[in-house]
């Protein structure tokens, strides 16, 4: 008899299922906000371990995320949105003991066929392996407003569903998988209306492990080094485009030798290509000169990064977007062939006054071979509301290139970079401009010092600084950073920024429309969402 392939799969969810996960929850909760596309990125970049997804006869029908988190969180009172991070699981603590459920998702044109089971399997073997102390969640109560008058309030409610005297089909299910009430969560998320906004906090206790002696975690002191290089790059006159990648691809060569991961070039770095011209041109026109190097910018650096096996961060590029806006655009080409953009968000007001520049509406953490990263144009980095959504979607290396003319405008930039590195305990690389450029509007004078950011604890540089390059030399500066060193920090250091955060008193809400899906990253159009808007919080709920 010839072999069958399997019909369902069941595996740790990728960053390519973000597309498909986000219209699996669309299918399936259709009275709740839908996730954005970073929240996804976030839960699966925080702790890939947890999230897990079913695929039958190749789709996707399935999805859990869960996070590891300490017991006194885990097991008193909270909301949705404080325990997961706003959605993005970015509390997830690697040395915590219990296992937090906080999605659980089948498509309703398969239950019936135990996905559901099988998902909450793949969790309960994961704390068993990990030998944690046991598993939460806040669970739904999706038929509590259809028999409010019937009941006492939701602990009646619960009794008497565990009674048998009322149906609820989630609760039922949790309660046939070994889950036992604790509590009930009030506001636990106030979108759900058919829940009134409150759960039932569920527990399921490890029989494998001691209860009056649970299992203390530490997080080992391991190495995950990246090398980055940053090229501190002097603008000059050239006398052609060939010319002026000649002298690109120079520093892409020598931190290849170097075997760095990344090298990361400033903003405005293709600026020198309009030193050519016959004349000094207006704003527009040299911004539509520049747009149209683009395609040619996109593919010499995706050329070189597959060539050289570096990952290519093209500092930033003027481009006239398909709506007729001109975006500063950074190209981040992979050595792996993809290329993918971020736009500036915030011009400066020289750049609108003088260019024409707008502000794209999109930030997203970019999947690369070393893990997620993140990119912040220049004025970005003063806006700490941007690095923290990087970070929550997973990224611990945020690079910024710059374009600064004075020392007070590269102060401004660097000590909000260093403020991002410490408050976001990530890694942030800097590089910019140097020298003068003749014939070229707006490019007067340069000052930049490049430099490879750190936080302030005991793993790190003493200052904060990995390496900087000497002001106004054009130079390439290199370092190789820990990331392991990151994830301790987070976890053990002396001060523990994201963890501490206070999800009780505030938190920031993203407009549906930020969040792209891989795709579009990486340069295609595809559109995922199937013309519905994607809101700014979850389902959630187990």
């Amino acid at each position: 008899m010839a072999n069958t392939k399997a019909r369902l799969e069941v595996r740790q969810a990728k960053a390519g299922d973000v597309s498909a996960i986000a219209a699996l929850i669309r299918r399936a909760y259709t009275d709740l906000p839908a996730y954005t596309f970073g929240e996804i990125r976030g839960q699966i970049n925080n702790y890939p371990d947890g999230c897990f997804i079913a695929k039958l006869d190749g789709t996707l029908v399935g999805y859990c995320a869960s996070m590891r988190i300490a017991g006194d969180v885990a097991l008193k009172p909270h909301s949705w949105d404080e325990i997961t991070g706003n959605g993005f699981g970015s509390r997830h603590n690697p040395t915590g003991d219990w296992l937090y459920g906080y999605e659980m998702c089948v498509d309703p044109a398969v239950r019936g066929t135990r996905i559901g089971r099988r998902l909450y399997e793949e969790r309960r073997a994961l704390a068993e392996r990990l030998e944690l102390s046991g598993i939460a969640f806040g669970g739904r109560m999706p038929n509590l407003a259809r028999n409010w008058r019937k009941v006492d309030g939701p602990e009646d409610y619960l009794k008497q569903v565990e009674d048998g005297k009322l149906h609820d089909p989630v609760l039922r299910f949790q309660l046939a998988n070994g889950f036992e009430p604790i509590g009930i969560l009030k506001g636990y998320l106030p979108e759900d209306k058919k829940s009134k906004a409150y759960a039932v906090h569920m527990a399921w206790r490890n029989p494998f492990v001691d209860r009056d002696q649970p299992k203390k975690f530490r997080l080992p002191r391991d190495v995950e080094s990246v090398r980055v290089a940053t090229c501190q790059l002097q603008a000059r006159a050239v006398k052609d485009y060939d010319e002026f990648m000649r002298g690109v691809e120079y520093f892409v060569d020598v931190a290849a030798d170097y075997e760095a991961d990344f090298i990361l070039f400033p903003e405005l770095f293709t600026l020198p290509l309009l030193s050519f011209a016959d004349q000094e041109l207006s704003p527009g026109e040299a911004i539509e000169v520049l747009s149209a190097y683009t395609p040619k910018i996109r593919e010499a650096l995706s050329k070189m990064a597959l060539e050289y096996n570096i990952n290519i961060i093209g500092g930033s590029h003027p481009t006239r977007m398909e709506d007729g806006d001109i975006h500063n655009v950074a190209y981040v080409c992979l050595r792996d062939g993809s290329i993918h953009e971020q736009e500036k968000i915030h011009p400066t007001p020289n750049e609108d006054y003088w260019w024409n520049i707008r502000g794209g509406d999109s930030i997203d953490a970019i999947p690369t071979d070393c893990g997620p990263i993140g990119v912040l144009i220049c004025y970005d980095s003063e806006f700490p509301e941007l690095a923290r959504r990087l970070v929550d979607e997973g990224a611990r290396i945020i690079f910024v290139p710059f374009c600064t003319d004075s020392r007070q405008g590269y102060m401004r930039v660097r000590y909000c970079a260093q403020a991002r590195a410490i408050e976001n305990q990530c890694f942030v690389v800097m590089s910019g401009n140097v020298g003068n450029l003749p014939n070229v509007g707006n490019m007067d004078i340069q000052y930049a010092q490049s430099c490879i950011l750190t936080p302030c604890d005991f793993p790190f540089a003493r200052d904060g600084i990995a390496a900087e390059a000497t002001e106004n030399v054009e130079t390439l500066t290199i370092s190789d950073v820990n990331l392991a060193d990151l994830s301790w920090a987070r976890a053990e250091g002396t001060v523990r920024n994201l963890a501490d955060r206070r999800f009780d008193l505030y938190q920031i809400e993203w407009a549906g429309k930020v969040g792209k899906p891989l795709e579009q990253h990486a340069g295609e159009a595809a559109e995922a969402s199937g013309g519905r808007p994607l809101g700014p919080r979850s389902p959630g709920g187990g």
